[in-house]
């Protein structure tokens, strides 16, 4: 099974870069956006059910913000539209599919740089889907969670970590909340099959960081411990342009 995940940074803009052409000629199994900014009536029909996919969109209250998709070939058995907390749910940020074997997140982070107030709001968020996440795995069901976590893990996940060491995004407090997610039983799948630096999801578009590679890896696959010894390999795609993220993926062997 081959799993994508990309923040697309608004699907509408995307559509209008060749997003389905190149979703066509990946053919993944399942495709999880984020940043969608767009309510599932505003999408021209190709987008909203190309050809051997369902899609299930949960959109923000606000037009033009935030809002996830899933794109799968194999139909979940139920889903769920966040984590049961309507403040962090309004927004528009988790679907939750439930398929025979396993359970996916996929989730679009907050970001915290606006104010404090907003970096209250994602430790808020980050604990609540914790929470969701670690009751579901005591379930003995096989999880896996990805999406935009809109923080980078390591000092090796970003280009330039002391410039960084203040800002939201690389707060001690918000990689702390990585560290506990993986306390609890959840593994960082790219590095367990590259720890190289260099390797990132997002560049800053207004300093054309991209042609430099002056990036942050913020974008993960995180699965629990029972499924490592399935996994393939998980890779990033760094020349997939259209975003200011580029998608991440990851093959498994789960039915």
């Amino acid at each position: 099974m081959r799993i994508l995940s990309w923040n697309v940074n608004g699907i509408r803009s995307a559509y209008k870069k060749g997003f389905l052409d190149w979703f066509k000629g990946e053919h993944p199994d399942m495709l999880c956006i984020q940043e969608t900014k767009a309510w599932p009536e505003q999408l021209p029909d190709e987008l909203k059910n190309p050809a051997g996919y369902e899609s299930f969109f949960a959109s923000a209250e606000r037009k033009g913000y935030s809002g996830v998709a899933l794109y799968t070939n194999k139909e979940p058995e139920s889903l769920e539209y966040g984590v049961g907390v309507d403040r962090l749910d309004k927004e528009g940020r988790i679907i939750i599919a439930y398929f025979p074997g396993f359970s996916l997140y996929n989730v679009y982070f907050p970001n915290g740089k606006a104010s404090k107030e907003r970096l209250n709001f994602k430790l808020d968020f980050y604990d609540a889907l914790l929470a969701h996440a670690v009751k579901e795995k005591a379930k003995a069901r096989p999880v896996i969670i990805c999406g935009d976590v809109n923080t980078a893990h390591k000092e090796i996940d970003l280009a330039r970590p002391r410039e960084n060491e203040k800002v939201s995004g690389f707060l001690p407090i918000e990689r702390q909340w990585i560290d506990k997610l993986i306390s609890e039983g959840f593994v960082d799948t790219f590095r367990l099959f590259n720890k190289k630096p260099g390797q990132y999801t997002w560049w800053d578009f207004k300093t054309k960081a991209r042609e430099r590679n002056v990036g942050w890896r913020i974008d993960y696959f995180f699965v629990s411990k029972d499924l490592v010894d399935r996994l393939k390999s998980a890779f990033i795609l760094p020349g997939v342009m259209g975003s200011d993220h580029c998608p991440i993926g990851i093959e498994i062997d789960i039915e």
